[in-house]
């Protein structure tokens, strides 16, 4: 299923989502602006594994003093797209 969320607080303007919801494992993540080479990286990591997995282990990164980030925000994300499911 496809999602999008829109980060606050991030250089990335969107993030777009493609979960399988019948175990939860993300297909693909692509983030629209933000720093290119570190989303992409953190997109491809990702791919393949369980929701849960993957909040557990951005969840609260931050960027600069933020007191979040790009990752930060894709693990709110995913926790929008989890509380769906």
């Amino acid at each position: 299923m496809q999602y999008s969320f829109t980060p606050h607080g991030v250089c990335a303007r969107e993030i777009y989502l493609d979960i399988n919801e019948n175990d939860e494992t993300i297909n693909e993540i692509k983030f629209i602006g933000g720093c290119a080479g570190n989303t992409q990286g953190v997109a491809a990591l990702v791919k393949g594994r369980k929701i849960d997995e993957v909040i557990g282990l951005i969840k609260g990164i931050d960027c600069a003093g933020r007191g979040t980030s790009c990752p930060d925000q894709l693990a709110q994300a995913l926790e929008a797209i989890s509380e769906e499911l």
